[in-house]
């Protein structure tokens, strides 16, 4: 599959839909072929500018979603176009119908104990035909060796990994190989468990989900403080953008100028082919 990427404050985001998404990774777990997919929110973008290491590992990711009203409106504002957000909770959510029809096995690694273990029995109790094993978070380094001997056991299809960004981001990055797709989907495992609600379809229609979740969850309004620092950070490139197209206009302008022959030129240039034609200068 073809797609475009769009620069962000130097960070590629893929301007595919959700079934676009989705078509891609359906097609590369059909050929068991391993990719990463990072959701790109504000907050992710926005630290990335002051962490090269993590600039690289998104934009060496297969497919960088744009999670969130707030970098849709940051990719047009730039110029380019595209289709939608593609959020983590919604990948997650359009991805299950699938691996129920195909059978995938499917990892939930992440959240508090107990997460996402009820988060993949109320999954599988609407999707049985998804297999799926489950492990939390909040695991010690003592523990690891034996979660990858575990998740290498399973063999699954699909990894998801809702650890939070960055953590989520590093920790998959480390392990690449160990599913097919491996995704990083932060707190997904809490609304697929019920502990978390999203906001009405309405609500998101209108592009205010954000909002929603600080009504519901105050604790987040520190976390909304960087959304401010991100849009102005696109201001400023937008601004740059603009000052160096005006910069390339003037400088065709005065290459034009330098090099359009005025009309004594042409006239004199004509003149001299004619006299040199009719008298020609015979040189002893």
């Amino acid at each position: 599959m073809f797609f475009i990427k769009v620069d962000v404050l130097s960070i590629y985001i893929d301007t595919l839909s959700v079934t676009e998404t989705v078509a891609y990774i359906r097609q590369a777990i059909r050929e068991q072929r391993y990719i990463r997919v990072v959701t790109a929110n504000p907050e992710m973008i926005y630290a990335a500018q002051h962490d090269q290491g993590l600039a690289e590992l998104i934009n060496s990711a297969e497919i960088v979603t744009a999670d969130g009203i707030g970098v849709v409106w940051a990719v047009r504002k730039l110029g380019s176009s595209i289709k939608e957000r593609v959020t983590g909770i919604d990948l997650v959510q359009a991805l299950l119908p699938i691996a129920h029809s195909d059978k995938w096995r499917v990892f939930f690694l992440g959240g508090k104990p107990g997460v996402a273990e009820s988060a993949a029995q109320k999954v599988s109790k609407d999707y049985p035909g998804l297999i799926w094993q489950a492990y939390h978070g909040y695991f010690q380094p003592p523990e690891e060796e034996q979660l990858l001997r575990r998740i290498k056991d399973f063999r699954p299809d699909l990894l998801l990994v809702g650890m939070g960004i960055p953590k989520q981001e590093y920790w998959i990055y480390t392990h690449q190989g160990l599913a097919a797709v491996s995704i990083g989907v932060g707190g997904s495992f809490d609304v697929l468990a019920g502990l978390v609600l999203r906001a009405p379809n309405w609500i998101r229609n209108w592009h205010l989900e954000w909002l929603y979740r600080i009504w519901r969850e105050p604790w987040r309004w520190r976390r909304q403080l960087v959304l401010p620092r991100f849009v102005w950070q696109v201001f400023i490139c937008v601004r740059k953008k603009k000052d160096a197209e005006k910069y390339l206009d003037y400088q065709k302008v005065e290459i034009s100028k330098k090099w359009r022959p005025n009309s004594y030129c042409i006239i004199s240039c004509v003149f001299l082919f004619f006299v040199t034609r009719s008298y020609p200068v015979i040189l002893n």
